[in-house]
């Protein structure tokens, strides 16, 4: 079997890479085992300087890593160099926060001195999406790293060429070999590595599907999970709401990454009074944005990453209207070459629809209108997802009372839904468990072990 690059932007097959054989993951995992023990002993202070080194490596070459991201998954230029500076930008919080995030803490007992200390788990597998393909890496292994555990990365299939940068990237900056592995490898193989005794945890973002295949496996051999799965965002959008701000934002948010995006605003919950307005204002900001080439920097929406995505997508959105939504912008997939898709809102969408009760992961925005601020909260926490959401409204007590309520790992209040190094994220229910990023991301793999002393 082989992991192909097929640009997006064309359909054209660009690349190919054998898939690795036994004999070839069982040297990376081998490696990895093997540089544990070195690596837990070095300080803080050299952990960091080499992240700091994969932070600059990523700044060198951001022009040809975010290149790399364009052409494999057709994220737009802009974008793609967003990414990568976000990735650097990781690199150096963790650099600077692990030492403190990790120190000792001295507990009061009955012991002459107890304390809680934060020690390395060994090796991590990461199973990583394609759909921010750096960041999602970075994000997990610059604090796991830190942390003092070496690294072993099954990447998408469709990105093969993301995954061996990544590698690059860490031994351009000198990381010791083993240390962080990239494995060219089937779901069916990593299944496989999960039950090797060699390793001691791992992550996943992806599907819920996926999520409940690796949770399985590795609950199977008491490995520690942490799963980011996906949502449906709610974006709730109340009667003294700043509509202008909130449409902006809200068409910014559902079409960021040709709307692959686990925090994409998703479900556009409108109060009723106010719905009509926003769909107005918000379906003329959409059908502007520029669809095209996505190395070119005027394009504002590049294509889906993959055909059988997009045909997904389209199959969900027909059967939607066919139960009875409507179109309020009848975008769908474009003629030509390319994997595009027309920026699509759907209205009326109602419980028992596929667009209600899945995510749809693209550039199709779905409205479901509500009765006032309760019925909004109602429908927010109808959905089995549950990652992130946000709250429009010029009353910010209120907007953070409603906040509160919502069923969900992040919320925004008259903001726009991302993550950030210094904020822990994550989701409940569908959309897993377990945090990254912050203090909490960096001590979800670690032994919190106690030490009493008499």
């Amino acid at each position: 079997m082989t992991l192909e690059t097929i640009n997006p932007t064309t359909g054209e097959r660009l690349k190919t890479f054998d898939q690795w054989n036994d004999q070839q993951v069982e040297s990376a995992v081998a490696e990895a085992a093997a540089a544990n023990t070195a690596w837990q002993a070095t300080t803080f202070a050299e952990r960091a300087r080499l992240l700091r080194h994969a932070a600059a490596e990523l700044r060198k070459n951001n022009a040809r890593y975010a290149s790399i991201i364009t052409v494999e998954m057709g994220k737009i230029a802009k974008e793609a160099r967003s990414e990568i500076e976000k990735c650097a930008s990781g690199c150096d919080f963790y650099a600077e926060h692990a030492a403190a995030f990790l120190q000792d803490e001295k507990i009061s007992s009955d012991a002459s001195s107890s304390f809680v200390t934060y020690l390395p788990l060994g090796t991590v597998l990461a199973i990583m999406p394609w759909n921010f393909p750096f960041w999602q890496v970075f994000r997990f292994a610059a604090p796991s790293l830190m942390a003092g555990n070496t690294v072993l990365l099954k990447h998408a299939s469709n990105v093969p060429q993301c995954a061996l940068a990544i590698e690059e990237i860490f031994r351009q900056a000198g990381f010791p070999q083993g240390v962080f592995r990239t494995l060219m490898i089937s779901a069916t193989q990593a299944e496989k590595i999960i039950a090797d005794r060699r390793i001691h945890a791992v992550t996943l973002t992806g599907s819920d599907i996926a999520g409940r295949k690796v949770a399985a496996a590795a609950g199977a051999h008491l490995k520690k999970t942490v799963l980011e799965l996906g949502g449906s965002d709610a974006f709730i959008v109340l009667s003294d709401a700043d509509l202008e701000a909130a449409t902006s934002v809200g068409v910014a948010s559902r079409f960021l990454n040709c709307g692959q995006s686990c925090i994409a605003a998703k479900r556009f919950i409108l109060v009723e009074s106010v719905a009509n307005q926003f769909i107005d204002m918000f379906k003329q900001k959409a059908h502007a944005l520029r669809m095209g080439n996505p190395a070119q920097e005027t394009t504002q929406l590049g294509p889906m990453a993959r055909a059988d995505l997009r045909d997904q997508l389209h199959k969900q959105v027909t059967d939607s209207v066919t139960a009875g939504a409507s179109f309020a912008l009848h975008g769908g997939p474009a003629a030509g070459p390319g994997f595009f898709y027309e920026p699509t809102v759907i209205d009326q969408v109602r419980p028992g629809m596929r667009a209600y009760e899945e995510e749809l992961f693209g550039p199709v925005a779905i409205v479901i209108r509500a009765r006032d601020d309760e019925d909004a909260i109602r429908i927010a926490n109808d959905n089995r997802f549950g990652l992130g959401s946000s709250v429009w409204t010029r009353d910010t007590k209120k907007g953070e009372r409603l906040a509160r309520r919502i069923q969900s790992g992040v919320s925004f209040i008259n903001g726009l839904v991302k993550s950030d190094p210094r904020l822990p994220f994550g989701g409940v229910k569908d959309s897993g468990y377990g945090r990254e990023l912050s203090v909490h991301g960096i001590r979800e793999f670690v032994n919190v072990k106690t030490v009493w002393i008499k």
